[in-house]
């Protein structure tokens, strides 16, 4: 029996920005996996028969390629895309890993690997060299990770919670939702795309007993939701959204990711986060959630005037400058 797998991807992207974590991740998640596979044998791939048990359609399939592959070349690959689109109808999906190049030279320093485009050269020269090579497909793909930030875990958090359950074939075509919470004192996420700013709400970190906890506990966020502007700045927010993302749906956009700021990042941004990320999912919408500081150690330096917000006023009625 021919094989026609009902979703196809393609993993590609800078060498070193997680592309063996993603395939690993989707293997877990039950998906066939070929790694560096040259896209002219794909036709013999998609021709040859199923394992034995497994149905027609069941299994998607990722194909993971990069510099590594044999006779690379992503300008013929994204060509190739297009033919088994008109030739077959098959709706391929491009996942492009980006990473910033000093984070990538840090990952070669650490493991001791050479670039795959500068074996005798330092790794920074085959990094622009690569980023170079891959414009044709970077600028192809409709979604996009950037893992400059994010650890092996989290990047594998994230690809599970995009590539599984029943929806995977409709959101191949769908843009990449992210909701992330961040600190203002760790700088803002490089991929944002929208941005609001949560520091005019209460903040927990000036009562004691709240301070080590976080946004995700009930206390905490009780604490928050009684703000005299909370109900109404937050529901403006959700209808903002509800309002853009069937317009950048509509535009084609790739990916948007939306970020809200506190601080630190450990309390109302993560508490603002969930609860946009409920509203979105209650409106049929699927958002990756991400709390890029939460595991940050609070710090009064950072807090209090420093936020830009109003005094705030503890619990026993103190007034914080």
């Amino acid at each position: 029996m021919k094989r026609d797998p009902k979703d196809i991807l393609l993993v590609t992207g800078m060498s070193g920005a997680g592309k063996s974590t993603v395939l690993r991740t989707l293997e877990d998640l039950g998906w066939e996996v070929v790694d560096n596979l040259p896209l002219l044998l794909l036709d013999r791939l998609l021709s040859a028969p199923l394992p034995e048990g497994v149905e027609r359609s069941a299994q998607p399939l990722a194909l993971g390629i990069g510099a590594r592959t044999r006779d690379f070349d992503p300008e013929r690959i994204v060509e190739r895309i297009k033919q088994l689109r008109e030739a077959h109808g098959y709706d391929i999906g491009t996942l492009f890993l980006d990473c910033a190049g000093g984070e990538l030279e840090r990952r070669y320093s650490e493991t001791r690997r050479r670039h795959p485009l500068a074996l005798d050269r330092p790794a920074s020269d085959g990094i622009a060299r690569e980023r170079e090579l891959l414009a044709p497909l970077r600028g192809w793909a409709n979604r996009l990770i950037d893992t400059t930030t994010l650890t092996a875990n989290e990047l594998a958090q994230q690809v599970r919670a995009t590539f599984s359950g029943e929806q995977l074939g409709e959101r191949l075509g769908e843009p990449t939702l992210s909701v992330m919470s961040f600190g203002f004192a760790r700088g803002l996420p490089r991929n944002a795309d929208l941005v609001f700013d949560m520091r005019f709400l209460r903040n927990p970190h000036w009562v004691p007993d709240l301070r080590p906890g976080t946004g995700l506990d009930a206390d905490v966020s009780a604490y928050i939701a009684q703000d005299p502007a909370y109900d109404a700045a937050l529901a403006q927010i959700e209808d903002l959204l509800l309002l853009l993302l069937p317009r950048y749906r509509a535009e084609g956009k790739s990916y948007v990711t939306i970020a809200l700021g506190c601080t630190g990042g450990r309390h109302r941004s993560v508490h603002v986060a969930q609860r946009i990320a409920a509203r979105l999912r209650a409106e049929g919408f699927s958002p990756t959630v991400a709390h890029r500081d939460l595991a940050a150690a609070p710090q009064d330096s950072l807090e209090g005037a420093r936020d830009g917000t109003p005094d705030e006023i503890r619990d026993d009625g103190a007034r914080v400058a």
